[in-house]
C-alpha cells in the first residue's frame, strides 16, 4: 500500500462524494396523507369476505383457505345453518366463526385462489394500523362485506378467469 492509500484519505473523499451527490438529488419521500402512493392494479390489500347478489355470505366453512395460507393466519368453526337462516347463509354449512390473524398473513393470495365459492378476496384498499395485538385479528364483523358497501373485484380479474366463471357446465359455477 502507498502512503496514501494508508491514510484512507482517498477512500473518505470517495465516500463524501457520494455523500455530497445525494444531498441534493430528488427526495423519493412521500407525505402520505397528503400524497398518496400510486398502486400495482393487483395490490393485495384488506381481506374481505364476498356476499352474493341476494346479500348471503357465500362462505360454506370449507377450509380451503386455512389449509392453503402458508402462515396459517386463518381459523374457522363451522356451524349447520338453523331454519329461517336461509336469507344469510348461501348454504346450509357457514363458518360460524372466521377470523384471520392480520399479523402472521403474509398477502400472498393463496387463500383466494383456493376457495371454490369465491368467498374470500384482497381488496386494493390498505391495511388499518393500530396499538394492540388483539386488533388485528380480524372476525367476521370486519370481513364481511357490508350490503349497501359492495367492493368491485372484477377489476384486478383477467378475462381468462372471467371467462372461465361463465362455464356453468363446472359444478363450482353453478
Amino acid at each position: 500500500m502507498t502512503f496514501w492509500e494508508r491514510l484512507y484519505l482517498v477512500a473518505i473523499i470517495k465516500g463524501l462524494m457520494i455523500t455530497l451527490k445525494h444531498l441534493f438529488s430528488k427526495k423519493v419521500t412521500i407525505q402520505y396523507p397528503e400524497e398518496v402512493r400510486p398502486m400495482s392494479p393487483v395490490f393485495r390489500g384488506r381481506h374481505m369476505l364476498k356476499r352474493d347478489e341476494q346479500g348471503r355470505e357465500n362462505c360454506t366453512a370449507c377450509g380451503l383457505c386455512a389449509l392453503a395460507c402458508p402462515a396459517e393466519a386463518i381459523t374457522m368453526t363451522a356451524a349447520e345453518r338453523k331454519k329461517g337462516e336461509e336469507g344469510l347463509y348461501r348454504e346450509e354449512k357457514y363458518a360460524s366463526v372466521y377470523e384471520i390473524n392480520m399479523l402472521r398473513c403474509i398477502f400472498c393470495g393463496l387463500c383466494e385462489e383456493a376457495c371454490p365459492k369465491e368467498a374470500i378476496f384482497l381488496t386494493d384498499r390498505i391495511e388499518s394500523t393500530d396499538y394492540s395485538r388483539q386488533a388485528f385479528i380480524y372476525g367476521k364483523d370486519k370481513l364481511v362485506e357490508a350490503v349497501d358497501n359492495r367492493i368491485d373485484v372484477t377489476k384486478r380479474q383477467t378475462p381468462e378467469v372471467l371467462e372461465f366463471k361463465q362455464q356453468k357446465l363446472l359444478s363450482h359455477n353453478r
